[in-house]
C-alpha cells in the first residue's frame, strides 16, 4: 500500500481536507445533481476519492479519532434541542420495530455467511464481532473482540478495513433507496422530506447557509458541551461502555421536553450540528480505503457484504409485510449498522426531521445490547 501524500500526524492538513470536504458538500448540494445525491454523499465521495488516490490516510489518524470521540457526540445534543418527546415519541414506535427486524436480519445473515465464507479457526469470533457491529453499530466492534478474546492484530485491522469499506458502500445504497420509484411505491408513507422547490425548503436552505448570531451559537455550544460533559462523566462513573451518548441523549431530550420553549429559541444549534455531522461523513469516506481491504482481508469484505445484503433483503420484505415506511426502515438499518451517530446524520441529510430522535434512540439501544447478542451468537456457532 502506498504512503499517503499527507501523513496521519499532519493534523493541520488533515483538518483542512475534512472541513474543505464538508464545505464542498454543502456548496455542491445546491446544484441539480447535488440535490439528488445529498451533501453527505458528495462529502463522503470527495474524501473517499482522496483516500484511495493516496492523498490522505485511511486509518490511524488522530484527527479522525477527534471527530468520532468529540465532534459527533457534540452534534447529538445540538440536533436534539427541539426534540419535544411528547410531540415526537409516537414516531419512534415503527422505527424501533424496523430496528428489531434489522437485527434479526443481521443474525440470519451472519449464520448464512458463516456457513458460506471460510474464515478458519477464528471464524466464530469474527462472526461474533461482525454480528455485534451490524446489530448495534461500530462501537460494538472492539467490545465484542475483547469479549471473545480475539487478539490477532492482522484479523482485527483487516476487519476494520473491510467494515469501513462495506459501510461506505452501504451508505450509498441506503441513500439511493428512496430515489427508486418502484421500491418507494411498494411501501406506506408516513414521513416526508420537505418538498423540492417549496418556499419552506428554500427558507430552510437559506437559514442553513446563514451563520447564526454569535450569542445564540455560543450559548448552544456551551449547553451542548455541558450536556456532553455530564453525560460522559456519568457513563464513566458507572463503567457502562458506550452509555455516554445514551445519557447525553436522555438529558437533552428530558430538557427539551420539559422546557420546549427556551430550547426552540436557541439559535444556530441545528446549523452547527449539521455541519459537525458533515465532517463526520468526510471521515467515513476517508476511512474506506480499497487498497487496505484488498491487502489484508478480501474474504472479510465478502463476509461483511453478505451479512448486510441478507440483512437488507430481510428488512425490506418484513417491512413490506408489516406496512412500514421505507424511510423508517432505512434509518433503522443505518442504526443497526453504524449506531446512533450515522443514523441521525442520515436523517438530517435526508431532511427527515421526525426521524432524528428515533434514530438516536434505536442506535443507543443497539449500543447497549448488540455485544451481548453477538457474543452469544458466536458461541452458538462455535464448532
Amino acid at each position: 500500500m502506498q504512503t499517503p501524500l499527507i501523513a496521519p500526524d499532519q493534523s493541520w492538513a488533515i483538518w483542512a481536507v475534512l472541513l474543505g470536504a464538508a464545505a464542498f458538500g454543502f456548496k455542491a448540494e445546491n446544484t441539480k445533481v447535488g440535490r439528488k445525491l445529498s451533501g453527505a454523499i458528495l462529502t463522503m465521495g470527495f474524501t473517499f476519492t482522496l483516500s484511495n488516490l493516496g492523498v490522505i490516510p485511511a486509518d490511524k489518524v488522530p484527527a479522525y479519532d477527534v471527530v468520532w470521540g468529540y465532534l459527533v457526540p457534540l452534534a447529538i445534543p445540538l440536533l436534539l434541542f427541539r426534540a419535544d418527546l411528547r410531540r415526537i415519541l409516537r414516531e419512534a414506535g415503527p422505527t424501533l420495530l424496523a430496528f428489531v427486524i434489522g437485527g434479526i436480519g443481521t443474525i440470519i445473515g451472519t449464520i448464512v455467511a458463516f456457513n458460506v465464507v471460510p474464515l478458519g479457526e477464528e471464524g466464530w469470533k469474527l462472526a461474533s464481532i461482525f454480528s455485534a457491529t451490524y446489530i448495534g453499530g461500530s462501537m460494538n466492534y472492539a467490545a465484542a473482540a475483547e469479549a471473545v478474546g480475539l487478539r490477532s492484530g492482522d484479523l482485527l485491522s483487516a476487519g476494520v478495513a473491510a467494515d469501513n469499506l462495506v459501510m461506505a458502500l452501504y451508505f450509498l445504497v441506503l441513500f439511493a433507496l428512496p430515489s427508486v420509484t418502484w421500491l418507494r411505491s411498494r411501501y406506506v408513507k408516513r414521513h416526508t422530506a420537505v418538498a423540492e422547490g417549496s418556499t419552506e425548503l428554500e427558507t430552510s436552505r437559506q437559514t442553513a447557509a446563514t451563520l447564526p448570531d454569535v450569542q445564540g451559537a455560543s450559548l448552544s455550544l456551551a449547553i451542548a458541551l455541558g450536556l456532553c460533559a455530564v453525560g460522559f462523566g456519568l457513563a464513566s462513573l458507572t463503567g457502562w461502555r458506550g452509555a455516554g451518548i445514551l445519557v447525553v441523549t436522555a438529558l437533552t431530550v428530558a430538557l427539551a421536553t420539559s422546557f420546549p420553549g427556551p430550547f426552540r429559541k436557541l439559535a444556530g444549534a441545528e446549523v452547527l450540528g449539521t455541519f459537525l455531522m458533515q465532517i463526520f461523513f468526510a471521515v467515513i469516506g476517508a476511512s474506506a480505503n480499497v487498497f487496505v481491504v484488498m491487502k489484508v482481508g478480501p474474504v472479510l469484505f465478502v463476509f461483511a457484504a453478505l451479512i448486510l445484503t441478507i440483512h437488507l433483503i430481510f428488512l425490506l420484505l418484513a417491512g413490506w409485510l408489516l406496512k412500514l415506511d421505507l424511510s423508517e426502515m432505512i434509518i433503522a438499518s443505518n442504526a443497526n449498522m453504524g449506531g446512533p451517530t450515522t443514523a441521525a446524520a442520515m436523517a438530517v441529510a435526508r431532511r427527515w426531521e421526525t426521524l432524528v430522535l428515533p434514530a438516536i434512540l434505536c442506535g443507543t439501544l443497539g449500543y447497549a445490547v448488540a455485544t451481548f447478542i453477538g457474543v452469544a451468537l458466536g458461541h452458538w456457532l462455535r464448532p
